[in-house]
């Protein structure tokens, strides 16, 4: 296996039981995993889709990030709500989702094992250790799904959905 293939497939098996649960909560998007609020099933979703783009587009290949309009909704600093009217529908997010997911995979297999040593032209400042190359940069894109799947599944318990593993 070459580290472009443990790459792609890391990406893959932390995005695929992740988008379950979302997919699965698409009844329930605004349902916060605790009494006190939290990041619900619409966020996490809008924000892995707007995370992922910034990662790729802006980091990575140094260009705007093409959801940059999603930022106060979905950026890491947003507030989640649970107002529907202060988001895009389902549908629409879970369509860029896939749209974006599908362009990563395609920037993936543009490269080289040796490209992932080259720099990322916009690393955030002070965060260069975790998105200083490009490799850096898909390493946190394979871990960002699993560090919000908990998220969605305190939401599905909210709703007294039972837990499901793998």
């Amino acid at each position: 296996m070459t580290t472009l293939d443990f790459i792609r497939r890391s990406i893959t098996t932390s995005h695929m039981p992740t988008m379950g649960l979302i997919d699965d909560m698409e009844d329930a998007a605004f349902q916060q995993p605790t009494s006190n609020g939290g990041n619900h099933p619409m966020w996490v979703l809008g924000h892995l889709a707007y995370s992922e783009s910034n990662i790729v587009e802006h980091m990575i290949k140094g260009h705007e990030n093409p959801l940059i309009d999603w930022k106060t909704t979905f950026g890491s600093s947003s507030e989640p709500t649970t107002d529907a009217a202060d988001y895009p529908t389902w549908a629409d997010v879970r369509a860029k989702a896939d749209e974006v997911r599908k362009n990563t995979l395609a920037f993936i297999d543009s490269l080289t094992d040796a490209d992932l040593d080259n720099p990322s032209k916009n690393p955030p400042p002070g965060k260069e250790d975790f998105f200083g190359t490009i490799g850096a940069c898909l390493l946190v894109l394979s871990l960002h799904p699993v560090m919000h799947r908990g998220q969605v599944a305190d939401a599905r318990r909210m709703v007294d959905r039972p837990p499901v593993l793998g």
